[in-house]
Order: C-alpha cells, then sequence, then structure tokens
C-alpha cells in the first residue's frame, strides 16, 4: 500500500477489492489506535489482506475472514509476502469467529448502493454492491460487531456517506457503544460511482453538482 512505510503493496488478482482510498482511510484510523502487543484484531471482509497485513505489522494477533475463496487465498499469499503470521478463514462476515472476542474489529464492506433490490451481488460486485441504500452489510456489522468486542474494544468502519454514517453511528449507540465519525475525505468518484451517477440522483442519493464522494470512518467502544 502506498504512503506507509515498510509496507508491502499487496498483489490483487482479478476479482479481489484493490486497496483504495477507503483502505488508506481505514489505515490511518487503525494507526492512530493504541494497541498492546499481543491484541487481538479481527479483520471482516479482508479482501487483498492490506488491512490485516497492517494489524499484524504492530505486532497484534490478527484473524481476517472473507466469503469469497479468491480473497482468501490472496490475503494469505500477501500475508506469507510480507512474512507476517494472519489466520485467514473463509466465511461469511462474523461466522467463522463466533464465540471469540477481539480487541478490535476493522470492517471496510461493500457500501454502494446498487439497482436491482433484493438481488444479492455476484462475483467481483460482492465487494462494493450493497442493496440499495447501501446498508446490506453494515447494518449486519452494526448488528453483530458489538458482541464479539471485549470492553473496551473498538470497532473501526469505513463507508461513503451515500451509505448514511448517522444510521451506523444510531444503531451502534442503541447496542451500547461510545460511537462517532473520526475520519473524513473528500474523493473523486470511481468508476462504479461513475457508471451509476444517473441512478443515484433519480432516487435522491446523491444531490451535490460535483463529482465527488465523501468516505468517513466511524469508530465505537465498548465502555470497560
Amino acid at each position: 500500500m502506498p504512503g506507509y512505510p515498510g509496507a508491502v503493496k499487496p498483489l490483487v488478482p482479478p476479482g479481489v477489492y484493490t486497496p483504495q482510498e477507503d483502505t488508506d482511510l481505514l489505515v490511518d484510523a487503525l494507526l492512530d489506535e493504541p494497541l498492546p502487543d499481543g491484541a487481538d484484531v479481527l479483520d471482516v471482509g479482508t479482501g487483498s489482506g492490506a488491512l490485516a497485513i497492517e494489524a499484524a505489522r504492530r505486532g497484534t494477533r490478527v484473524t481476517a475472514v472473507d466469503v469469497s475463496w479468491r480473497a482468501v487465498c490472496t490475503a494469505q499469499l500477501n500475508a506469507w509476502l510480507a512474512r507476517l503470521h494472519v489466520r485467514i478463514l473463509h466465511g461469511n462476515l462474523f461466522t467463522p469467529v463466533r464465540g471469540q472476542s477481539f480487541d478490535l474489529i476493522l470492517a471496510n464492506p461493500p457500501y454502494v448502493p446498487a439497482p436491482g433490490a433484493g438481488r444479492a451481488p455476484q462475483g467481483a460486485a460482492r465487494a462494493w454492491d450493497a442493496g440499495r441504500d447501501g446498508r446490506l452489510v453494515l447494518d449486519r456489522i452494526c448488528l453483530e460487531a458489538p458482541a464479539l468486542l471485549r470492553p473496551g474494544g473498538v470497532l473501526l468502519v469505513v463507508h461513503s456517506t451515500l451509505s448514511c454514517p448517522g444510521r451506523t453511528v444510531s444503531y451502534l449507540r442503541d447496542a451500547g457503544l461510545k460511537a462517532s465519525v473520526t475520519r473524513r475525505r473528500i474523493i473523486p468518484f470511481g468508476p462504479v460511482l461513475r457508471t451509476r451517477e444517473d441512478w443515484l440522483r433519480q432516487h435522491g442519493l446523491l444531490s451535490a453538482p460535483d463529482q465527488k464522494e465523501e468516505l468517513v470512518v466511524v469508530r465505537a467502544e465498548l465502555p470497560v
């Protein structure tokens, strides 16, 4: 990943999410998070393993999960190339780690609003398409992640303002966590948003005239 001393740029084959601005923003938040050596970290939806590798570089015990076998194999290869140990599991979101607990959970889930209500995304689109409101996976994270945090544990989740960060903060507070938006970054539209710009405007999800998107990181902490 560019911009981080000592980081190895991950290999990303077709069909696996390439680290982009949202990954970089979440890495910034990760690097600012105080973590003791040996802390247990979960990277859910790991993709290429970029976030998991950054967490492992800090001396933590990292578990990474992805629903895509191609992503799992890619993350395993990238961890091996970085000479870091990461436990990488195949499964749907938190299913492979039920009954476990973590000091930090990282999530860069699919969050792009997509046409076709009720139709599950297929192939590479699983890395970004997230239902008509962009919250197909975000709502599950808000519901399920709090039960996996230890007292004092932190969830860091990145997504677009197109998928309503206010709801993320509200849901996490309702679950008993202290939650707020801690980072923001405005970026130009990527290729996915450019192709569905008209649809987003027609459905009231996009009002600004310029082709820019705001990314946020929501930080939520389980009180001790």
